[in-house]
């Protein structure tokens, strides 16, 4: 038979009328002919709950402990939604981690997947299931311990299903219906897109965009899985919600294809760091290391390329999340304590927000980064800071005009309207 894969998030499960209204999605596909494999992640509010636990009991806590303990809730979503299909006469069975079972790493938290066999899942569809209900976010380590794959991993799991499994489709079920031009309490013009590229998907989930988890795109693009993104809360068919594919299955396409934003971000200064061979290795290597997510990155003009002597001293500037902040900021003074690099100041500024424009049409089409600063400049919106790539163009501006700036640039490039 077909297969589909069906995931469904916290607020789509939710309580158990919830359950019920998903476990009714399932069986209508199970009735159209297909065996279905959905993943579940725990009951909306659970997992929180769950970590806010561990933290009370032991705030070093041992990894492999948390893994445990906060993989549980998709386990009790997983047997209510099994029992829930069993009660609509749908053959089901609930699956843990490490019954199918799915292979990890060891890093706890954050494990990355190793393998999904198919043999146990198959053999039992061959003998009459027709679904299997997967707790997602969680595996099992070669040590045989449960592992988590980081927050929003259930949506990286149903998409490593469906590569493994050479499902027709991957259907994210949430509490949106489908993927829009921007987010649509900023700006009520927002459209909802039929389809989407996978490149500008994950540039836009990339850039603060919630609906899909980074590596849950990553992972579609790589095994070129066709997701789709649909609301749990409305009645759905096969046209509904918006489907991330390939590039080749897109008619040709706006310039830009929607405006992200990040309001959670920190631009930080390095003044007076010496121009020399090695320098910007000095300063990102100790971030890296401190775990520091850096983003934008400029470094100013020396003195040395328009005076032409030696001993010259520039800026380098740098953004990253504003959780970072602490973080960054004794890396660097660490770095300066050990003699590594040399600065006379380190400014941080904790309100900024980041704004970007994606769009695969940018490849072939110019003038989108002058409509772009043309459209900020007219609403009077500085620009502090500058970050491009093949289909976007990103900046850093005060982040008490970051609404405006949406609005602005979703006008200007008329994203309201359709192809």
């Amino acid at each position: 038979m077909p297969l589909l894969v069906m995931k469904f998030g916290g607020t789509s499960v939710a309580d158990l009328d919830r359950i019920k209204n998903a476990a009714a999605k399932v069986k209508r596909e199970v009735d159209r002919g297909y065996n279905v494999i959905v993943i579940v992640s725990a009951m909306s509010g659970k997992t929180n709950e769950l970590v806010n636990w561990v933290e009370q009991t032991s705030p070093l806590f041992d990894a492999r402990e948390y893994d445990a303990i906060v993989s549980s809730g998709e386990n009790v979503t997983a047997g209510l939604m099994a029992l829930t299909l069993q009660e609509m006469s749908v053959p089901a069975r609930s699956w843990q981690g490490w019954q199918v079972p799915i292979n990890t790493t060891s890093a706890h938290s954050s494990a990355r997947f190793v393998s999904i066999p198919r043999e146990n899942l198959d053999t039992k569809f061959d003998e009459g299931m027709r679904v299997a209900v997967v707790a997602g976010f969680q595996g099992v380590s070669p040590e045989g311990r449960i592992t988590t794959l980081g927050r929003g991993g259930s949506d990286t799991t149903a998409v490593a299903f469906a590569a493994a499994f050479e499902a027709e489709r991957c259907d994210i079920y949430t509490d949106v219906d489908g993927v829009y031009t921007t987010d649509p309490r900023i700006s009520q013009k927002a459209r909802k897109l039929d389809k989407i590229a996978f490149e500008e998907m994950l540039e836009l989930a990339s850039l603060g965009a919630k609906v899909l988890q980074t590596r849950s795109v990553e992972l579609a693009m790589r095994y070129n899985v066709r997701l789709r993104v649909l609301s749990s809360f409305e009645d759905t068919d096969e046209t509904s919600g918006t489907l991330v594919c390939g590039e080749d299955e897109l008619m040709e396409s706006k310039v830009v294809s929607g405006v992200a934003y990040s309001r959670d971000e920190a631009k930080m200064t390095l003044v007076t760091v010496e121009d020399r061979p090695g320098i910007a290795s000095a300063i990102f290597g100790p971030l890296a290391d401190a775990g520091v997510n850096v983003d934008m990155i400029v470094q100013n003009i020396s003195e040395r390329d328009y005076e032409g002597h030696a001993g010259a001293v520039t800026d380098m500037t740098f953004s990253c999340p504003i959780n970072q902040v602490a973080r960054a900021q004794k890396a660097m003074e660490d770095a300066k304590a050990a003699g590594k690099i040399g600065y006379d100041d380190l400014v941080i500024d904790t309100d900024v927000a980041k704004v970007s424009v994606v769009g695969i049409g940018m490849r072939s089409h110019a003038g989108v980064a002058a409509m772009m600063f043309k459209a900020l400049s007219a609403e009077n919106v500085n620009i502090k800071v500058i970050s491009t790539s093949e289909i976007k163009i990103s900046v850093l501006i005060d982040r008490k005009y970051m609404e405006l700036a949406v609005q602005a640039l979703h006008d200007a490039f008329e994203l309201e309207k359709a192809v």
